[in-house]
């Protein structure tokens, strides 16, 4: 029944190691269920009750479809960064209604389906250069252990060299390098379910450090009402609409492709061919939880790249999927517990997870510079511009650009070509 439902394989994996797998991902993504309130709710008409309720129903969604449709261990949420340009660009920026800003992720949505639909998003996946796989999963990698650096307040911001180290004496960072150290020997010794473990004990050491801010236990779900099928239609044939539009599908096209790459590669689970199994099945449910999520009033719904913290952990099928949509069903009702869970218990995790990812790198030819220099162009620019479109975008059209001048003409397909020139004129007139 489980191999039916979920693909799930009693050889590779079994299922206290896919439940703790999904567990594992949850509390390394569940920030969004508190990022997301606080930067919608800045935006009037969006309570940030609501927003709440939305942010963990499209990841319901989004991450059922991963599990009985996908059978993928992937967990999907409305997105970072396609969250900020919702707010700070599209309606502090352009000044347009958050309602606007729904319409557009619908029609993004819409398009991703046809997409879909018509296999040209994995012909897209395809045609990504082995060498240039092998990078995504790197740059994931560091982007991932950035993101845990920067949440604790390791890393920090500095006007003068843009990052620095952060105050590591005491508070988050402090709690960060002793979680680190926690789930770090955990992670040595291979205790099971150690990742877990770790964020669990540096979530309780918090409590004394006053980190870990406990407002209680349970709460019922805020009404969606609000903002449920808000949209806008009045300047849906405008440029800006357009240029929004296309915005959103291009980052998020690029995210998910970077996430499925980079993870399924690190967890040899891609095909003989270097193909991600059941990869139309995964964009599809990508594709509807976008759809459902701008229905249900919230940002783009994408593939998370803390998966890779569940991968990690042994996550192999969909159930571990289906363990995630559990985990955020029940945030419904416990979301004062779950939000309990400072960054600087997370981090760790994260900063591990970025080391496994690290593995496919070996298999870079690094002494063929017309494969090794892209490579490294994609893996460097993921966490410098904190983007993993970007890092693909950049990489690809190097490689392309690289191979062409140097005469190696055969490395590169039609394809790969008309890819690099749409995101080049991507660069210049977006």
């Amino acid at each position: 029944m489980l191999k039916k439902l979920f693909g799930f394989d009693s050889t590779k994996t079994t299922v206290r190691t896919e439940i703790i797998a999904g567990l594992t991902t949850f509390l390394t993504m569940s920030y969004i269920l508190a990022v997301n309130p606080s930067m919608f709710s800045q935006l009037e008409g969006m309570p940030a009750g609501a927003v709440f309720t939305t942010t963990a129903l499209a990841a319901i969604i989004g991450t059922l479809a991963m599990a009985f449709w996908g059978k993928l261990p992937f967990g999907l949420a409305p997105g970072m960064g396609l969250n900020a340009f919702f707010v700070y660009t599209v309606c502090m920026g352009m000044g347009y209604s958050w309602q606007f800003a729904l319409t557009a992720v619908f029609i993004e949505g819409l398009i991703f389906i046809l997409l879909t639909i018509t296999n040209l998003r994995e012909a897209i996946v395809n045609a990504i250069p082995a060498s240039l796989k092998n990078a995504i999963g790197a740059g994931i990698g560091l982007f991932i252990a950035f993101i845990g650096l920067q949440n604790a307040g390791i890393i920090a911001n500095n006007d003068a060299t843009l990052v620095s180290l952060g105050d590591i004496t005491h508070g988050s960072p402090l709690l960060a390098l002793i979680g680190l150290l926690i789930t770090g020997v955990l992670v040595v010794k291979d205790v099971r379910g150690g990742m877990l473990i770790g964020i669990l004990l540096t979530t309780f050491i918090g409590i004394p450090m006053g980190i870990t801010d406990y407002n209680g236990i349970l709460s019922m779900p805020h009404s969606v009402s609000d903002i449920f099928c808000k949209f806008e239609w009045e300047h849906v044939f405008s440029l800006d609409m357009l240029v929004v539009v296309f915005t959103f599908l291009f980052i998020d096209m690029f995210d998910t492709i970077g996430t499925l790459v980079g993870v399924c590669t690190r967890a040899n689970m891609l095909t003989p061919e270097g193909r991600i199994p059941r990869i139309k099945q995964a964009f599809m449910a990508d594709a509807i939880a976008t759809t459902l999520g701008a229905c249900l009033g919230t940002s783009t719904t994408t593939t998370y790249v803390e998966s890779a913290s569940g991968v990690a952990h042994g996550g192999r099928s969909g159930l571990t999927a289906f363990a995630i949509a559990v985990c955020f069903a029940i945030s419904l009702f416990f979301s004062p517990l779950f939000l309990a869970i400072p960054a600087a218990a997370t981090a760790p995790v994260l900063v591990i997870v970025g080391l496994f990812m690290m593995a496919p790198i070996k298999n870079i030819p690094f002494d063929d510079y017309a494969e090794s220099l892209p490579a490294f162009i994609t893996i460097i620019t993921m966490p410098m511009a904190y983007s993993i479109s970007d890092g693909i975008l950049l990489g690809m059209i190097s490689y392309v650009a690289l191979n062409l001048i140097c005469g190696n003409v055969k490395r590169i397909t039609p394809t790969m070509a008309i890819l690099a020139t749409l995101f080049v004129l991507k660069y210049i007139f977006i």
